[in-house]
């Protein structure tokens, strides 16, 4: 029999891609990495968007599960060149009155700035924050596995399964209900949905143990690290080849494939079982966004001075407003007041902008594939509690969902997450399998965002991935690490 061009092919440089590229090469095996881009990353890419000199982060920004991924932590990616930049304030989320709640490293800090909230709050907190060096792999595992600690994880998942809207009611005041409601809304669902509590909870975990980190320099440094360790041990890449078909890889003992269910099934459809391929079809994508990036005369006038010191800033004042905007987006309709997220990395890192000037980003939630433009929406939102952007604003670039998509095919109407997040694709990520890395195909994985534990850029769905395809196909030859 012939041998094979190589022992495993990755198809997708997103972070989950690059992971399960490095654990594969990490194993001894000759592995090629193939980006249908002319530059490798994903969403991890920065460009100048806007005007000269102005660095912009196309997807991600901050990356607090890039700075806490069991897998990367392991790798030495601060020796090719990564380097994370900490803002004193981790996010913050202003109110009509000219104040803002704030997300701290300290948990006490956090809470003292809530008022009678303050030993609800750490109530809630601190002892996930104590849980949380044990229990980040098992919640970056799937779900369906046993978990190394099973009740701290037991701890966790009373609180995490519940919809944001009802463990907000542990809280009484405006600010910490809204503080938590802000953190929900990065699940891109109603906050009444089941497990909306549990991206607000790992978010506010990271914030107090890790931090949400900026890398210095632009999201891409972080791509550019991982593929410089990855080559350094012996990896290949090629880029500007887009899969449409198996027939174009070279041949190879086992494909990973860092794309999502829709078009997996374009690409590999015909090798798969007609029950597996029913499954994928029936996965379902959430919400979409639209993104801007700016290039500005000077920092975001925000009105809170918390605001101009903190990375992130969740716009959207109350619980109230919040979840009216994000029920209404869910619902097929893009509302007035949008809530939503915004970095400005050059507060932090002078290297993005020329002297005394800045680059920002914001985005909003839209409804799944629409092509409204947003812009007025989102810059009068940010003017309400920043008075005097507009007259900072030197240039700027928008992203609509069909724009995002045609970016990065992963995107698929602007869905950033890979896929609705809710109770039923908690388990089922893409389809309900013991071990969900794997396709009816033998040789054959995805290890996107598609498949647990989900979006972010962790590399954990790569790795996990990676490490299936070990068991399967080269037991035989190597000795698996870890």
């Amino acid at each position: 029999m012939k041998k094979p061009d190589f022992d495993a092919i990755v198809v997708g440089s997103g972070p989950n891609g690059l992971a399960a590229a490095i654990l594969l090469q990490q194993n001894g095996l000759s592995v090629l990495l193939i980006e249908g881009k002319d530059e490798i990353g994903g969403g991890m890419r920065s460009a100048e968007l806007t005007l000269p000199g102005y660095t912009h982060d196309i997807c991600s920004a901050v990356h607090p599960m890039a700075a806490a991924s069991p897998f990367f932590k392991k790798l030495p990616l601060e020796q090719h060149g990564l380097e994370y930049i900490y803002p004193d304030i981790d996010a913050a989320h202003p109110f009509d009155n000219g104040t803002a709640a704030v997300l701290k490293r300290s948990v006490s800090q956090t809470a003292q700035l809530l008022g009678e909230d303050e030993q609800a709050y750490i109530n809630l907190l601190q002892p996930l924050v104590s849980d949380w060096p044990v229990i980040l792999p098992d919640l970056l595992s799937p779900l369906l596995c046993l978990p190394d600690h099973p009740f701290a994880m037991a701890r966790f998942g009373l609180k995490a399964l519940t919809s944001a809207t009802y463990l907000s009611e542990r809280f009484k005041t405006a600010e910490a209900k809204a503080l938590f409601a802000g953190m929900a809304a990065h699940a891109m669902q109603p906050l009444s949905i089941l497990t909306t509590s549990a991206v607000a909870l790992v978010l506010m975990a990271s914030g107090h143990t890790q931090g949400w980190p900026i890398p210095k320099g632009g999201s891409n440094t972080i791509a550019k690290a991982l593929v410089s360790y990855f080559t350094s041990i012996g990896g290949r890449i090629e880029t500007g080849l887009y899969i449409r078909s198996l027939d174009q890889l070279p041949s190879a003992r086992a494909v990973l494939f860092d794309v999502t269910p829709k078009q997996l099934l374009e690409i590999a459809g015909h090798k798969f079982s007609s029950i597996y391929k029913w499954q994928l079809a029936r996965y379902r994508y959430g919400m979409g966004v639209f993104k801007i990036d700016w290039a500005l005369d000077g920092p975001i006038p925000f009105t809170a001075d918390d605001c101009r010191r903190a990375g992130t800033i969740h716009i959207g004042n109350s619980i109230e407003e919040i979840s009216n905007s994000e029920q209404q987006i869910w619902q097929g309709r893009n509302p007035d007041q949008p809530f939503v997220l915004l970095a400005q990395p050059s507060v932090f890192d002078l290297s993005r902008a020329p002297q005394d000037k800045h680059t920002a980003w914001a985005y909003c939630h839209v409804p799944n594939g629409s092509t409204v433009d947003r812009t007025e929406a989102i810059e009068k939102q940010i003017e309400r509690f920043a008075p005097g952007f507009r007259e900072t604003i030197l240039a700027r670039h928008t992203f609509n969902t069909s724009e995002l998509e045609e970016y990065n095919p992963n995107y698929i109407g602007g869905d950033i997450n890979g896929g609705v997040f809710d109770i039923k694709q908690l388990f089922m990520r893409p389809v309900l399998r013991c071990t969900p890395y794997t396709t009816s195909a033998k040789g054959i994985y995805i290890c996107s965002s598609s498949t647990p534990p989900g979006g972010g850029v962790h590399g954990m769905c790569g790795y996990h991935a990676a490490k299936k395809a070990l068991r399967d196909v080269f037991k035989n030859d190597i000795d698996l690490l870890g």
